[in-house]
Order: structure tokens, then sequence, then C-alpha cells
């Protein structure tokens, strides 16, 4: 999940012309030099998008801050406690465009006690009525409930889109008060969340008289939907671009939503394998032609039970589980190439499990798909020859994250560490700004990380170095280091105070079953006093000294006032 690859689009900005108020007198009063520079700063700002750059702008002076901040319509907060909701309403007046993330990746692999925070509630309470014009809302590993849901739909008349990435907490009653009261709806995408079940058939509470639906994901639903409801929503919305099914859509019902929405760009296929409901003698849909009509298809995902001979009419963005096999991956390689993205997730988890992807597969895709910007591949096997060829295959590697999901694996060829192709992938690729390592890596592997991965913002780490020199050659040399997550690695306290000249420029440090002392943690603590350093112990853990994780994030507000028992905040 960016951090993001579900980001959300650029806001539209509102370029008409601001008319500036003046008092009618007898005479005529021109405007004070500052007043006009004011103005006009203003109506330049409209048209700045990037939120760096906007940092940036607000941070010149203060007439630049308050102007900066009055023409801000797309608010973006990487963790939902780094400042409260009233300080960011006071601030930005008029939001159209919400971007808010809660929890760090690392819960999305159980990491995080159930029960943790980053709720919804309070920020949702405070916009009703700061933002009656709000339009759109993102949220990332937030708790949100179907009261939350509700409150959004009623309180804010020209809302548009609703994303929820890796959320939990709501179900089908929150999503059919969307549906029904969202009237101006284009975007509904659920992805990866937790949703619960109550019966109810939101699909059939969309308009019945034509819809402005420009996106639908629902791809994480667990059971069946309505599919003659979904069928008649996707011929009432004209607009659909984006549409990602879940599992228990069969390849006839793809097929059927397919030639009623041709103008489909982002098409994720549900389960890709017959429901075995074709009559003997019936013809079977032509598949392929259907693939062929929807010209302007650039993003495909799903293909749970991927059918190897339709290969050829699918391109060029692929997100796949891993039962496409390595065979499925060279078919990929030698007609994909223009791939810029390729996921390959992995259909059982299990560190013990048997990967039908391997090396194999990763270096065909690096010969076939020379254009590669971004990759996560699960695997149970890799060798640092195929990681070395994708690093000179590749150079344009922008994401890079090879998830070997069995502790300290070696080359599984030679049996030496993985740290000559780690090393490959920052010497060779110039772009690259995040990174995932796993299997048996040595201090090694970081000294070419610190030394090379100058640009990387993102850093992953499992179960991987010797010693706390590793972790400190990361944080000497990664200058541009924003978010690091390490679990199950050998650091301990002094990798820890090796960081404190950077940890107030970074979003966070997440360290999960290491090697720190609740000592060196209160150090941290003591030095950095703006620093929110949260130490977590499991839920049946009784000891209060004990601790499993340590969070460490920049906050204006100071402690959350939400915190469970399990958590203490030094």
């Amino acid at each position: 999940m960016s951090e993001d690859r579900n980001e959300m689009p650029e806001p539209e900005v509102d370029t008409r012309r601001r008319e500036i108020p003046s008092i009618l007198t007898s005479e005529f009063q021109s405007p004070s030099p500052d007043q006009v520079l004011e103005n006009v700063l203003e109506n330049v700002l409209l048209f700045l998008t990037s939120r760096r750059d906007r940092n940036a702008v607000s941070l010149v002076c203060k007439s630049w801050y308050r102007a900066e901040a009055l023409t801000r319509s797309e608010l973006f907060i990487g963790n939902c406690y780094a400042v409260s909701p009233l300080r960011a309403i006071q601030r930005f007046r008029r939001v159209r465009s919400l971007v808010l993330k809660g929890k760090p990746r690392f819960a999305d692999f159980n990491l995080m006690p159930p029960n943790w925070g980053a709720y919804f509630t309070p920020w949702v309470t405070a916009m009703a009525t700061a933002y009656p014009w709000l339009e759109k809302v993102y949220l990332k590993r937030m708790f949100v409930s179907d009261g939350d849901l509700e409150l959004l739909a009623q309180s804010f008349p020209a809302f548009k889109e609703l994303v929820l990435v890796c959320c939990e907490g709501f179900g089908t009653n929150g999503l059919a008060v969307i549906a029904s009261k969202c009237r101006q709806l284009r975007v509904l995408d659920l992805i990866e969340d937790e949703v619960s079940d109550d019966e109810v058939d939101w699909i059939s509470c969309f308009p019945e008289n034509g819809t402005n639906l420009e996106s639908l994901i629902f791809d994480c639903i667990e059971w069946p939907i309505n599919f003659e409801a979904l069928e008649r929503l996707v011929a009432r919305s004209p607009s659909l671009r984006k549409l990602r099914l879940n599992r228990h859509v069969s390849i006839e019902q793809l097929y059927r939503l397919m030639i009623r929405a041709p103008q489909l760009t982002h098409l994720g296929s549900g389960s890709f394998s017959s429901s075995d409901i074709v009559a003997q003698g019936d013809q079977e849909p032509d598949y392929v032609s259907a693939f062929a009509a929807c010209k302007s298809l650039v993003c495909l995902s799903g293909f749970r039970e991927i059918v190897p001979d339709y290969l050829p009419a699918i391109y060029p963005i692929f997100w796949v589980l891993d039962s496409v096999c390595d065979e499925g991956l060279q078919a990929v390689a030698a007609t994909c190439k223009d791939l810029r993205e390729l996921r390959v997730f992995p259909i059982d988890a299990r560190e013990d499990s048997e990967g039908p992807v391997s090396e194999v597969g990763l270096q065909a895709i690096s010969e076939g798909c020379r254009k590669l910007e971004s990759i996560l591949y699960f695997c149970q096997r890799m060798t640092n020859a195929a990681v070395i060829a994708m690093s000179k295959n590749c150079p344009d590697l922008v994401v890079f994250r090879l998830c070997i999901m069995g502790r300290h694996q070696p080359d599984h060829v030679t049996g030496e560490p993985m740290d000559e192709g780690f090393g490959a992938i920052v010497m060779n690729c110039k772009k690259l700004t995040r990174l995932a390592i796993s299997g048996l890596l040595t201090d090694k592997a970081f000294s070419y990380i610190g030394k090379y991965g100058k640009l990387v913002r993102t850093l992953s780490v499992a179960f991987a170095g010797d010693s706390d020199t590793g972790l400190k050659y990361v944080l000497e040399g990664c200058l541009k280091l924003q978010k690091l997550e390490i679990r199950d690695s050998p650091f301990g306290d002094v990798a820890l105070r090796s960081g404190l000249h950077h940890y107030y420029n970074m979003r966070f440090l997440w360290m999960s079953s290491c090697r720190l002392s609740r000592q060196g943690c209160e150090e941290i603590a003591r030095a950095m006093p703006r620093l929110m350093v949260e130490v977590i112990r499991n839920e049946n853990e009784q000891a209060k000294d004990s601790f499993e994780i340590l969070y460490l994030y920049r906050s204006l507000e100071g402690p959350r006032n939400d915190a469970p028992e399990f958590v203490t905040i030094l």
C-alpha cells in the first residue's frame, strides 16, 4: 500500500479570478503595496499544487504563511497524531480534499496490537462544521466506523470521492449510506480493508437514474455481491473508468461487465476463473475480443487463478497473486514490453509455504520489461544474480520491494548473503526512493544503502543485519530518509542513538522485536522532547517495563489522549 500505491489524484484548482473587495467611498482609495502583493501572491499560489512546494512557500515569512494557508485546497497529514484536527482546521480554512494516514505499514502484518488507535471520529466530527465544501477523503490504516461514514455522507453535500486503504471498523451498513446519500459520488475505492458483512445489499443503493461514478473498487470484500445490481450499476455509469472486482466475480460475469463498459482504463479481474455455469453446448464468451475492445485499458490487477492463454491481451501494469507462477511471469515479460509497475502478492503468506514464484520470474521480468519503475515481489527464494540483473536491466526503478518470506534466506544457489544483490540495486538505480530488503543480509548491505541510497525516503527491513553498525550506516548516510520500519533485526540502543541528528526530520521510526531497552528509549525521549516515543507491549503482557515495539514520530500536540493501556508514551 506508497505508500504509496493508491495515492489520490492532484486536486482540481479553481483558477477563476478572485474578486478583491473594496470599500465604496466617495473617493477612490488605492490599496497599500502590502495588500497588492498579498492579493497577487494568493492568485499565484492557486496554481501551486505540490505539497512540498507549498510547505517551502509557507516558511518564507508570515505573510506567505498566511497566504499559503488561505489557498491550500488539499490537506495531507501523514500521521493522524502529528497534529490535532482543531489545529488543522484553524490554519487551513478552505480545504476540499483530505489525505489522512494512521497506523504505520507494519500493522498490515499483524504486528500492531488491535485497538491501538488511529480513529477517524475526531477528524470527521471537526470537519463536519469546518469544511462544508469538502469533496474528497483518502484514509489509510485508520479505524472508520459506520457512524463516521454516515456523518460524512450527511455533512458534505458536494462530496465526490472516498478512498479507504487498509482501514477497518466499518461494514456494508456504512457503505450503503455512502452509496445512497452521496449523490455526486465519483470514486468509492475500498482497498485491502476489513469490511464487516451486515447483510446489506449496498451495491443496490446507488442512484437508479444514472451515476457519476468514475471508480469503483471492492476487491477486498470477502463475500458475494449482488451481481445483477452491479451489472445495472455499470451500465448506467458511462463515466466509469476504474473497476476492481472481488474473487466472487467469475470470468463469465467479468465478460458481461466488460462489454457494458469498454471505456474502462483500470480493471481488476475478480477470480479470472470459470463459475462452471456455462451449459454444455453453449458457446464460451470471446474473452480475448472483450479485452481487445477495451482499447483504453492501461492497468490490470487480480488474476487469482490466471489463465496464461489470455495474457497476450493484457498490458501494461499488472498486479497478481503468486499463483501466476514463474511461467505466467515469463509470459508477461514476453508480451508486456511497456510494463511500468508489477506487484506479485503471496496467495499463502506463511513463511514455510511453497512459493510458486522465484528468481526465475524476477529475471524474466527484468529482461523483458526494461521500462519497469516499480516492483513489489513476494517469494520464498531468490539469488543475487537475479537481483543484480534487475538493477542493470531496469535502471529507472523508483520502488524496489523484495520480500523473501522465509527468515534469513541466503542466495539459494550459492548460499551467500544477499548483500551484493541489494547493493547493486542502490548503486545502479539512481532514482530509487523506496526500498524493502529481506533475506540473509549482513552489515555490508546496509553500508551499500548508506553510501549509495541518497534519495531513499522509505526503507523497510525484515530479519536482516549483524549489529548496530548496520543501522548506523543507514541513519548517517540516508539523509532524505523519512520512514524507517524494522522488524526482527539485531539493532539495539547504540543504533537507536545514532539517529538523534535526524529523527526530527523523519515522519516515523518503527522497530519491533529488536534489541532495544526501556532505558535506551527513555534517553531518546529526554534528548528530543518534541518527539513522541511510544513503547508498545503485547496486550497480554503484564510487565510494564517490557515492550515489543518502539514507535517514534513527530507531533505538534504532545502525547495523544486515546492511548490504550498497553501503550506507554515516554
